[in-house]
């Protein structure tokens, strides 16, 4: 008797639905995510139970690096409470981040030379340059050649926290008759905001002197409070008396 042939079907699977599916979900992700910017310092901000969300837009944050852990666990305190400034304009394009950003260097370099011999000179190519730049931090006498260098080798540049050039200056200067760069960073930031409300856009200003969502410092858990008090000294000297500290989000059980 002769065996019965079993009908072989066809293994085939249509992928075309799933494929669909995939492309949909990439697309959602990427048109929805945050990217993380570049910083020119890692730290890992202290543990709370606050679930207030950091604004992403019309913001000020303020790093303050902690020190470097080496492969023996000690800590290396020659790169720790160098301070850099990121801004963050509004998501209208007249009052975008690069606006904003290239408005406060101008404003900047204004008051530096109203207060020092050495002039700055700030070409429209390096205002630019700046704009696109997400966090800085660096002597305002060092910007115009700092900005004319390629963005891999500014990156360079800023890896080195070592570097006496890296950094915006700070102190614990009261006389805002004679500001520290960081006062006059932070003045140029509420000049350019203030003239932004005279335009029709009040929240950058009303961020910055009302509500206190404007300004988040950021800064390691394990950096000690006497590093970053200059920043909150100036913050409160400028009269900043609003202001957030960046903290990772815990349960009250951790």
């Amino acid at each position: 008797m002769g065996k019965v042939k079993i009908k072989r079907k066809s293994t085939l699977i249509d992928m075309t639905a799933m494929s669909d599916v995939t492309v949909l979900l990439l697309t959602f992700f990427m048109l929805t995510s945050t990217f993380l910017q570049k910083e020119p310092a890692t730290v890992i901000t202290p543990s709370s139970v606050s679930e207030k969300k950091v604004p992403t837009s019309n913001l000020v944050t303020i790093l303050v690096s902690g020190a470097e852990i080496d492969k023996d666990g000690a800590r290396k305190t020659d790169v720790e409470g160098k301070v850099f400034i990121s801004i963050a304009g509004d998501v209208d394009s007249t009052f975008s981040s690069e606006n904003v950003r290239a408005q406060v260097l101008q404003e900047a370099v204004r008051s530096y030379n109203e207060t020092h011999k050495n002039k700055i000179q700030i070409t429209p190519s390096q205002v630019a340059a700046f704009s696109k730049i997400n966090m800085f931090g660096l002597k305002l006498s060092e910007l115009p050649a700092f900005l004319s260098l390629e963005a891999s080798d500014q990156d360079e540049i800023m890896k080195h926290l070592n570097d006496p050039k890296v950094g915006i200056p700070i102190n614990d200067n009261r006389d805002l008759a004679s500001p520290n760069e960081f006062q006059i960073w932070m003045r140029a930031i509420y000049n350019v905001a203030r003239d932004m409300d005279g335009q029709g856009s009040q929240t950058f200003f009303d961020a910055l002197q009302r509500s206190g969502e404007g300004i988040a410092v950021k800064a390691d858990k394990d950096t000690p409070y006497s590093t970053i008090h200059h920043v909150l000294d100036n913050l409160q000297t400028l009269k900043f008396n609003k202001f957030s500290l960046m903290t990772a989000l815990t349960t009250e059980d951790e």
